[in-house]
């Protein structure tokens, strides 16, 4: 049983979810059926609101419906500049919903010494509070969107956050794919958020990819397959809107798309086999959205001015005529400077209208883009009939959600559903079946040293920098000091001098073992995937100096699971491919042989670790 949980939740899950039930180790797995799911219907009185909604429609609230512009979700007083700002988007511009995003905080743009955080999380009450004001005063009920594509928590403090979707690769269940999805919709519609920006459906089978890598469920386009359609029926029962992204595939570049413009230049046979399977598999499971990707894929679209965001052969041609699927398409980010360094934000709204698109999110200039997009309808560039089209998409979006019913959420019970401890037990057996053991040459896991032992714990950092959501090894750390009392700790990183390393590596001798954590981060708009050299060395001396004195050494790689490769030196590697409290505890224990380890790797880590690989280990008695 998950430690930590008082009796009555148990009871709760048992009652409350029949779809959850306490397997043979007393851990919670979920189950589902997880057969096709339509999308369902529009009654008799929703379908005459979206007809005659549309049809008493000017122009300008057409094209307004085609925007979403976005806010952040921490404390905003109606009696602001900011708030003044939305609301003029909602009456000026008519957009049709919005975009939340965590807060952020002002920092310098300084060069050197920049190592603040600029993000922080947003908050519950506030979120829904923006939510319900902004729908108050719209015309048409609003449909929001969120990229919560670990949960709610990926953006809101104090909601649920589960591991990142490479971590379910590893678990292989789909019944906690569908779960985490139907607990995220839950939460999320709990804020008034009706769309959520996940699955990722990419298939991340390029080792240096540095942004999908963990976001992704792996590298077997049929897992990826399995777990994005698990995971989109668990979101539709929940009741939001599922989006597979990101369309046709991001899996196979090098390129961070907010940097750059990437290419993938396979073939379409290729893209058929092993980027798209995963695609239709979300879109046969119901999934209501489609994101599409700013990618150059010659294979699909022969010109090299075209990313797939301004593609009418992707688009329109192979997404909605070849596959099929007639829900909302979303652009991705339109901040990205893969396409902000293509064409100005109107030029690049109306290509994305005119692609096929149903929806331009998070331009530079909202404004600019709904003035391109009625010149465009007015000069016959895009046809009135063009934007009636998505404008119908949307309307009948929203009633199928009940919004043009209701469209408040209630504040006082958010904190009824909002991060509750049934639903921190699922995210703890992801994270649980998702740790991979893919190497213990000297049997030292679990960790069989006596409480007594004198431990050296080093935190080993890619960068100090950006850890806006709390600081690495807090939980760790506190969580090995709970079982060895003598621990030393050390945090080193790209700016550790080389005469602090080597004082590191000397000290080795003094200790009982040694236990290693690794934090290599892959993030949006870093173009960093790896540790410093001086790390590696570090690493690597340390695995040579305990060998000689059969010193136990267990390194933890948080995050990228493919920098693992660099070092075939350690004796003893566990993947955990997530970051925070829940991956540092669950690490722990199974370090300590308080939970059976059985994940399986979701990608090749070179030829000696393959897919499907991973060493199992019972729970140890204590």
């Amino acid at each position: 049983m998950i430690t930590g949980l008082p009796d009555g939740v148990w009871s709760t899950i048992r009652d409350v979810r029949p779809s959850l039930r306490v397997g043979a180790l007393g851990c919670v797995v979920a189950t589902a059926i997880l057969t096709a799911t339509a999308a369902p219907q529009l009654d008799g009185p929703a379908a005459r609101w979206v007809a005659s909604t549309l049809e008493g429609m000017t122009l300008d609230q057409k094209i307004g419906q085609l925007i979403m512009p976005s806010f952040r979700s921490t404390y905003l007083s109606s009696d602001s500049t900011t708030y003044d700002e939305l609301v003029s988007l909602v009456h000026e511009q008519h957009v049709g919903g919005f975009l939340l995003f965590a807060g952020r905080e002002p920092a310098p743009d300084v060069l050197l010494g920049s190592g603040y955080a600029r993000g922080v999380p947003g908050q519950p009450l506030a979120a829904a509070s923006i939510t319900n004001r902004l729908q108050a005063i719209a015309a048409l009920p609003l449909l929001n969107a969120a990229d919560f594509e670990t949960g709610v928590g990926f953006r809101i403090g104090g909601a649920m956050t589960f591991p990142r979707a490479m971590a379910f690769g590893a678990a292989g269940d789909e019944g906690l794919a569908f779960e985490a999805g139907r607990i995220t919709a839950v939460e999320a519609r709990a804020l008034g958020i009706h769309v959520n920006f996940a699955p990722v459906a990419d298939v991340n089978n390029n080792p240096r990819n540095p942004v999908i890598n963990t976001r992704s469920f792996g590298e077997d386009p049929v897992v990826v397959a399995r777990l994005a359609a698990a995971y989109v029926r668990g979101l539709t029962e929940g009741g939001m809107v599922a989006t597979v992204k990101h369309f046709p595939g991001h899996g196979d570049t090098d390129v961070d798309s907010h940097l750059g413009l990437p290419l993938i230049a396979h073939p379409r046979e290729r893209l058929d086999r092993v980027e798209l399977p995963p695609f239709r598999a979300g879109i046969g499971a119901g999934a209501g959205a489609v994101m599409t990707s700013h990618i150059v894929l010659p294979g699909l679209e022969p010109d090299p001015a075209l990313p797939a965001t301004l593609s009418r052969r992707i688009v329109s041609g192979l997404l909605r005529e070849e596959l099929g699927f007639d829900g909302l398409v979303y652009t991705d980010s339109m901040r990205m400077r893969a396409v902000t360094e293509l064409l100005s934000a109107g030029e690049a709204g109306v290509g994305a209208i005119d692609a096929g698109h149903d929806v331009v999110i998070h331009s530079s200039d909202d404004s600019a883009v709904f003035d391109a997009l009625k010149a465009a309808v007015e000069r016959g560039e895009i046809g009135e009939a063009r934007v009636d089209a998505s404008v119908r998409r949307l309307l009948e979006a929203k009633a199928g959600l009940g919004l043009h019913r209701t469209r408040a959420v209630s504040l006082d019970t958010l904190p009824l559903i909002v991060g509750t401890r049934l639903h921190e037990a699922v995210a703890a057996e992801v994270s649980r079946r998702g740790m991979t053991l893919i190497k213990d040459e000297r049997d030292a896991v679990p960790l069989r040293a006596p409480r007594q032992a004198a431990i050296l714990y080093l935190s080993v950092l890619d960068y100090p920098s950006g850890w806006g959501n709390g600081a690495p090894s807090r939980t760790f750390l506190s969580e090995l000091e709970q079982r060895w009392p003598n621990v030393t700790a050390v945090e080193v990183s790209d700016r550790t001098s080389p005469d602090e390393l080597e004082l590191v590596r000397a000290s080795i001798d003094r200790y009982d073992a040694v236990v290693a954590s690794v934090f290599v981060r892959t993030a949006s708009f870093s173009g960093r995937m790896d540790l410093a050299e001086g790390l590696i060395a570090l690493l690597r001396s340390v695995a040579r100096r305990s060998e000689a004195r059969r010193q136990p050494f267990v390194t933890v790689f948080f995050g990228n699971p493919y920098a693992a490769t660099f070092l075939p030196e350690l004796p003893a590697v566990l993947l955990t491919y997530d970051f925070y409290d829940l991956a540092e505890a669950s690490a722990v224990r199974a370090i300590a042989g308080e939970a059976p380890i059985g994940g399986r790797l979701p990608i090749a880590l070179g030829e000696q670790f393959p897919v499907g690989h991973g060493l199992v280990r019972s729970r140890q008695a204590r």
